[in-house]
């Protein structure tokens, strides 16, 4: 990361983030898709051909937190089109009978996986589901034949864990990016309240 990056000045109604991007090379050992959940009445599920105002619930949901704003800027179309494509799998967490929150994996190259989206509802925080629900992706992205690649990235607005559950799961970071992007507070996307954690720039 460049100083030049992080010295740069924040114009009115805009957020620097720093991105993370990280890497898993090879099926961890012991992984086991198998392994039971952490308590009675959790399991992750597959939705089959997700249904647009479904999949805003659990992305508003779990994201309004941490100002996940990109899929909320398109249209239905635009984000029909990303989570119905062939070889894009929504995995949903259920504890208690309801939504706790969500994995989406993204396989359409070759033997390459990406972790798109990863995390919690709210209420669900704090009760252990995170790291067996990234062990399930993980299974889920090596079971294909021919796996070489499984990656993702998280941003410093993400939980203060997130970085450290990634490398503690097996991921290796490789590159790190600063970016200026819109603070979708600012524009009324997200309410003003939401993510106390990130300051916003007036």
């Amino acid at each position: 990361m460049s100083d030049t990056a992080t010295d740069t000045p924040v114009p009115p109604g805009k957020l620097r983030e720093v991105v993370t991007h990280l890497e898993m090379l090879a099926r961890p050992k012991g992984l086991d898709a198998a392994e039971p959940p952490p308590q009675r009445g959790v399991r992750l599920e597959r939705v089959t051909n997700p249904a647009v105002p479904f999949y805003r619930f659990l992305y508003n949901t779990v994201g309004e937190p941490w100002l996940w704003q990109d899929r909320r800027r398109l249209s239905d179309d635009a984000l029909a089109a990303k989570i119905q494509a062939e070889g894009v799998a929504v995995h949903v967490l259920y504890a208690d009978g309801q939504p706790a929150g969500y994995v989406e994996l993204d396989a359409r190259e070759p033997g390459d996986v990406e972790l798109v989206f990863c995390g919690l509802m709210p209420w669900a925080i704090g009760r252990g589901l995170g790291p067996w629900m990234l062990r399930q992706a993980t299974a889920l992205a090596w079971d294909p034949p021919g796996s070489r690649r499984f990656w993702v990235h998280t941003c410093s607005f993400d939980h203060p864990s997130a970085l450290k559950m990634y490398k503690a799961a097996g991921f290796v970071p490789f590159d790190e990016e600063v970016n200026i992007v819109p603070d979708p507070r600012a524009d009324g996307l997200i309410p003003e309240d939401a993510a106390p954690h990130v300051p916003m720039t007036v």
